[in-house]
């Protein structure tokens, strides 16, 4: 049913995409608009991983790296997707202060994970093992794929507005809409493409982090994690290259642009206390990081560690 869900909005962003080109052009705009949607999904599934990893600067890693805390990241990542029964991942590392994290990948045979060093100065090694663990399970229930397309589609939808606004209100007065038209799309479209692209992200979030507890073994260490990395990203740490490219900030484990706690329609992400909750109530730790946790870790003034400090 969630896989459904998510077809169907993805459906009404290239729907969202045709209404754009059919007030610039009319029929033929909008049929232009459809064929490059299509182009934009091929283009999507084939490449945007790249481009989105090359956005963020990430650098591929593996077991044999000289830090050992990004050693250890890499070894435990490669662990948990053998355990999951996955195809060994790319593993990267992006240079950036804020704690977070995202997968990408059309497939899990060419599935990509990437941390900040952020991340992995800040959390210990479980929590950072959880982090993965739910990047992973966005891997393994194919999640990677739509978050991809999505987040091309939708910075295309604010792109095809925008022009929407200059060129489809001249004065060709047999143009759908005219300058009043024009203004609207320019106004709702990326409202609306903003709040598909949310819903799709929610949605998933929920079940990444109840997957990922079962893959790393320890929902206590995942709920830890997002109760720092979101009281970090609060604390007004700036992640400049998801500020450029706001389309992109609902694959990340956290939002990166605001660390917004609201569970509500202008929320990229599920507020994280319910997250937490969902967490702990699938049982106080298993496997062999099991440790106990009864209330919130306090949060509220990050130590930075590790190599990165």
């Amino acid at each position: 049913m969630n896989h459904l869900k998510t077809y169907m909005l993805l459906a009404g962003l290239t729907a969202l995409f045709m209404a754009a080109g059919f007030m610039i052009g009319g029929a033929t705009g909008m049929l232009v608009a459809l064929v490059f949607a299509i182009g934009l999904n091929a283009f999507s599934y084939w490449n945007a991983d790249k481009i989105v990893l090359k956005t963020y600067g990430a650098v591929e890693v593996d077991e044999t790296h000289p830090d050992r805390r990004i050693r250890d990241y890499a070894i435990e990542v490669h662990a948990m997707a053998d355990k999951a029964g996955l195809p060994r991942p790319r593993v990267c590392v992006m240079e950036n202060d804020q704690p977070n994290a995202f997968a990408t990948g059309r497939d899990p045979q060419h599935a990509a994970v990437a941390a900040t060093t952020g991340l992995l100065a800040m959390l210990d090694r479980d929590e950072i093992a959880g982090v993965m663990a739910h990047e992973l399970a966005h891997v393994k229930n194919r999640d990677t794929l739509t978050m991809t397309v999505t987040a091309t589609i939708a910075g295309a939808i604010s792109g095809l507005a925008n022009f929407a606004f200059f060129f489809g209100g001249s004065r060709d007065e047999d143009r759908p809409g005219g300058m009043i038209g024009a203004i609207a799309i320019a106004i709702l479209a990326p409202i609306a493409a903003m709040l598909v692209q949310m819903a799709i992200s929610r949605s998933r979030e929920y079940e990444a982090d109840r997957v990922g507890a079962q893959i790393g073994g320890d929902p206590a260490a995942l709920a830890r994690a997002l109760q720092k990395i979101e009281a970090y990203a609060r604390g007004g740490a700036v992640n400049h290259e998801a500020e450029r490219n706001p389309a992109t900030a609902h694959m990340f484990i956290i939002n990166p642009l605001n660390g917004s706690g609201a569970d509500n329609l202008f929320s990229t992400h599920p507020a994280t206390h319910n997250r937490v909750e969902a967490l702990l109530a699938l049982g106080v730790g298993q496997g062999t990081r099991a440790r106990r946790v009864g209330t919130a870790v306090p949060v509220s003034t990050p130590r930075r560690t590790g190599p990165w400090s």
